[in-house]
């Protein structure tokens, strides 16, 4: 395909080759009528004779031959060296022989050129999955915080102060969910794989009950945002998502249930990602002088996050660009 802002395309190289060699044009004048360099209408000129109008269209730059390619077997090692012990290119170099600038090489074509590409357990290139439509997945996890005292918290007046705060805070006593006596906040959070929609509610545990709970009223809310049919749920293996109650919650809700593998959070990383994204925008983000304060504005964040934030991983867009809300757009 020829650049969009290329002087010759190949019909226009074709009417200057048939200048050239069929009306007998001298080459200069061919190349001032097209406005380009003599080189470059005797190249077209010769090609039309060797390949007819054939010979017009772009070819690849690729080499015919590279005789300095790296062996296939050294990036074979290369790239086992990397996923089993995460060598540097500099360790890589040494144990291979090679450059290191030819190994770095190596690493970038093989999309192994970050530690970041390759899971941290098993070496393989991390491998990202997208369902193609909203309500295809969604995925559910508790973000679990504890409870700002009354005056502020230590991420800003201090340890001191913020102990003095923690100490003075009263109302919350001690509970089989946490040793904290301002206790803890549990919050529950949806997002849909596709769009990167979340929703999220506050509670003060995690038990299945209330789980099953954030669940029906996510998907209600969901539904009201034109995503009626939601074909499968993601969670975690916690006490409330193991319970007999969550499964035959999704059987009456019609949503196949789904477990990551144990110890693995990588495989709900969408949601992890975002639990970190809420923490730094919302649970962090800036002084609140009680508890009450920060569940005030989550609200608000949510909505900043879902129409106005734009999200990287679905092209620098905001979440809710991905909804339609024509009904019958997602099946």
């Amino acid at each position: 395909m020829s650049h969009a802002n290329a002087a010759l395309t190949p019909r226009a190289r074709l009417r200057l080759a048939r200048l050239i060699v069929d009306d007998r044009w001298p080459i200069a004048r061919a190349a001032e009528r097209f406005e380009v360099a003599w080189p470059t209408a005797k190249r077209w000129a010769d090609r039309y004779r060797e390949h007819g109008p054939a010979g017009m269209t772009d070819r690849s730059s690729h080499p015919h031959h590279q005789p300095r390619k790296t062996p296939p077997d050294v990036v074979r090692r290369i790239v086992s060296l990397r996923r089993r012990h995460r060598l540097g290119p500099v360790q890589l170099a040494d144990q291979t022989g090679i450059p290191a600038s030819t190994v770095h090489a190596v690493l970038v074509r093989c999309r192994l050129n970050r530690l970041s590409h390759l899971d941290r357990i098993t070496g393989e290139p991390v491998r990202r999955y997208e369902h193609p439509h909203p309500g295809a997945m969604l995925h559910v996890d508790v973000k679990k915080l504890g409870n700002i005292p009354d005056g502020g918290g230590w991420r800003y007046v201090g340890r001191e102060q913020g102990g003095k705060n923690r100490t003075a805070t009263t109302g919350k006593p001690r509970t089989k969910h946490s040793n904290n006596k301002i206790g803890t906040a549990f919050v529950h959070t949806v997002i849909d794989d596709h769009s990167r929609v979340a929703y999220a509610e506050i509670h003060d545990d995690e038990t299945a009950a209330t789980a099953t709970a954030v669940l029906r009223a996510a998907v209600a809310w969901f539904a009201d945002r034109g995503i009626t049919t939601i074909e499968r749920v993601l969670s975690d293996n916690g006490s409330a998502y193991r319970s007999n109650l969550w499964r035959d919650t999704c059987t009456e809700l019609g949503i196949n249930p789904k477990k990551t593998r144990p110890y693995r959070p990588q495989t709900n990383g969408k949601i992890e990602r975002f639990h970190r994204t809420l923490a730094d925008g919302w649970a962090f983000k800036q002084l609140y002088l009680t508890e009450q304060d920060r569940r005030d504005a989550l609200p608000a964040w949510l909505h900043h996050y879902n129409h106005h934030r734009p999200h990287t991983a679905i092209g620098n867009t905001p979440p809710i660009t991905r909804l339609t809300n024509l009904p019958g757009q997602y099946i």
